[in-house]
């Protein structure tokens, strides 16, 4: 099998299911609704501020209207929520995106005050908890981006998931519990791990299909002595190293072994700022009583 065949190209495949977003976003302009995003950033950290203006550009590139909201680093908790709850009740915006993390603010507050009809990265406790109950589509309903992205990911590239042995290295709320769950109701079996695991190797030598999203090179990194033959291998994390990004996964190392991998980058990230969009355009119809 050649490179070209084991590789997801994450990239590409957000490119072909925005064009089909375009023409829906199209459809509803013409019927007078603008879908409509506000963008919260507190304080100036360069990386943040580089993803708030790329999620600016994926928004304009389909003509989803962005609103970008500044606050300085030190504004109190109260006043940061106020405005939350005042995007909550502006009917001309559907969806509230908060650049997490918050300077000062714990993060649970920030996304507890965000209406879960308006929540696009679908972490609200209402939205994570009918992800818990199975009251939700992939394709329909509010889920947290980066795992949407994977699933979708995964099943564009037909990877069989019913039966097989997910390892999911990663226990956060952002990724590895909402994708534990998106995995279990695919019918996997699924293991989570940690940084606390215990021969993770063991474990990472089990997996069918294995999800990585640590990013703490060189302290971490997977090679193919921790991989089976045949493995699908799926790379959430980023690390800079001597000025290169890179993954969890040592690439160029574990393509013998592998049938499918995604890339670093190119692989999960425009899947992740891709369920961004679509989310935004779930949380409209939500709103304009569509769906």
């Amino acid at each position: 099998m050649q490179v070209r065949d084991k590789v997801m190209d994450g990239k590409s495949l957000a490119e072909r299911l925005k064009s089909s977003l375009r023409e829906e976003v199209l459809s509803l302009r013409r019927k007078g609704i603008v879908p409509t995003l506000a963008v919260i950033l507190v304080g100036r950290d360069p990386s943040s501020i580089k993803y708030v203006e790329s999620k600016k550009k994926d928004c304009s590139e389909i003509g989803i209207k962005s609103i970008d909201i500044r606050i300085p680093e030190g504004t109190p908790k109260r006043e940061i929520l106020e405005r939350i709850k005042e995007l909550n009740s502006e009917e001309k915006v559907h969806g509230i995106l908060v650049q997490l993390p918050v300077p000062g603010v714990d993060e649970k507050d920030v996304i507890r005050e965000i209406s879960p009809d308006k929540d696009v990265d679908g972490l609200s406790p209402y939205n994570m908890g009918k992800l818990m109950i199975g009251d939700y589509s992939l394709r329909e309903s509010l889920i947290p981006c980066t795992p949407k992205g994977v699933m979708i990911l995964l099943k564009e590239y037909g990877v069989e998931i019913k039966g097989k042995h997910a390892v999911v290295i990663n226990r956060s709320n952002l990724v590895g519990k909402p994708l534990q769950k998106l995995l279990l109701d695919e019918d996997a079996t699924v293991t989570i791990c940690h940084s606390k695991t215990v021969n993770i190797e063991e474990i990472t030598r089990m997996g069918d299909i294995v999800v990585s999203a640590v990013g703490r090179r060189p302290k971490f990194h997977i090679g193919s002595e921790m991989l089976k033959d045949g493995v699908v291998a799926v790379d959430i994390g980023m690390s800079f190293l001597e000025g290169k990004l890179m993954g969890d996964f040592d690439f160029e190392e574990v393509l013998e072994k592998v049938s499918k991998i995604t890339p670093m980058p190119g692989g999960v990230g425009p899947m992740t700022r891709y369920s961004l969009l679509e989310n935004t355009v779930i949380a409209t119809k939500i709103n304009e009583g569509i769906i």
